[in-house]
């Protein structure tokens, strides 16, 4: 496929100078395509999260967005070329409502923002029913469902969710999932950097293994999830012989 929305091509980088945690890391998503990054705590789903949005740069190796070369750039100007990212903490203004969050997410629009607001609402009926309600007093789920109707704002072609269903109770992460479903349905590309990785590969079209810094598997989620390697390694299922 040469069509790649995004691609990440042997990519090095850490948070300390000379220490890379991403050690040669390969990675592409299609437009349309929802692709899950998954492995063990440590292996660098995070880190690849935050250097393809410019929260880290890269000590080698090129990160190609829509054709251009975004390596280096800072993300207020990633975002302005259709990227959003949403943290795994701190991803909401806890002091302000849910309807103005969602207009902080549209730092950079002009004009009305009604329509865009809307359209939120209809995904999300739950942060309709609190717009006006203060983001620090809602659910460790509603605050997920917050913080990617907040992304949406700016009708992004790439979407990199970091952890959305850490510390959720089942049923939360079950909603939250549901959600991030719906939101590919509507033909936005999601990269999902998930614990949860069967739920993940389940769901995603294809998936990505991460070990010590390196994309140690690649393939379809249904590949991935009934490969007898991964299943042992990262997915907690033992396979007969």
């Amino acid at each position: 496929m040469n069509n790649w929305l995004l691609e990440v091509e042997n990519v090095y980088a850490g948070y300390v100078q000379d220490l890379n945690i991403l050690q040669g890391i390969n990675f592409r998503i299609a437009p349309g395509e929802l692709v899950a990054v998954i492995g063990p705590n440590g292996a660098g789903k995070s880190t690849l999260a935050k250097t393809i949005f410019g929260l880290l740069n890269p000590n080698q190796g090129k990160i190609i967005f829509k054709g251009e070369n975004i390596a280096g750039l800072k993300s207020n100007q990633i975002v302005r070329r259709g990227m959003c990212y949403v943290p795994q903490i701190a991803n909401v203004f806890a002091s302000l409502s849910v309807e103005e969050n969602l207009e902080m997410g549209a730092f950079i629009r002009n004009g009305s923002l009604q329509s865009l607001k809307d359209t939120i609402y209809t995904m999300f009926p739950r942060l309709a029913e609190r717009r006006r309600q203060r983001a620090g007093t809602l659910s460790g789920g509603e605050r997920q469902m917050l913080a990617m109707g907040r992304a949406l704002m700016l009708d992004p072609d790439l979407l990199l969710l970091d952890e959305p269903s850490a510390a959720l109770s089942p049923i939360l992460v079950n909603s939250v999932f549901e959600q991030i479903k719906a939101i590919n349905q509507t033909g936005k590309s999601i990269v999902l950097v998930e614990q949860n990785a069967k739920k993940a590969l389940l769901m995603a079209n294809r998936g990505y293994v991460l070990e010590s810094g390196k994309d140690r598997f690649e393939g379809t989620g249904e590949q991935l999830l009934k490969d007898p390697k991964v299943g042992e390694l990262y997915l907690g299922l033992a396979y007969k012989k």
